[in-house]
């Protein structure tokens, strides 16, 4: 079992920053997978980033050239920087972990951007 705990988020305006960071605990040697999902009302699960251990990360379209994705394989951490916020970025951003994809989930944290 994976634990993952997030802190970050809350209120910023359009235009600004946030920065969100999880920390991973128990099994940690399933965790080659990291990453941050979103959710807002009414929408699915979206994939905001990930990134493997061995660094290679993935962006969703949204968030590419706003957002960075990155970890620290010794701490166990994984951390999400959101620059040049928009309103769509308001959801409920869950870190997540696994072997190989999203397996474990965070307790989720709200990101409410205003404009």
């Amino acid at each position: 079992q994976v634990q993952l705990v997030e802190s970050g988020g809350g209120l910023a305006q359009a235009g600004g920053s946030l920065s969100l960071s999880c920390a991973a605990s128990g099994s940690i040697f399933m965790i080659a997978y990291m990453g941050w999902f979103r959710q807002s009302p009414g929408k699915q699960r979206e994939l905001v980033a990930s990134i493997t251990s061995g660094g290679t990360t993935t962006y969703a379209n949204s968030a590419k050239s706003r957002f960075t994705v990155s970890r620290d394989n010794a701490k166990n951490t994984v951390t999400l920087q959101m620059n040049s916020l928009k309103p769509e970025d308001t959801a409920v951003y869950y870190c997540t972990a696994g072997p190989k994809a999203a397996l474990y989930w965070g307790q989720g944290t709200q990101v409410t951007v205003s404009s």
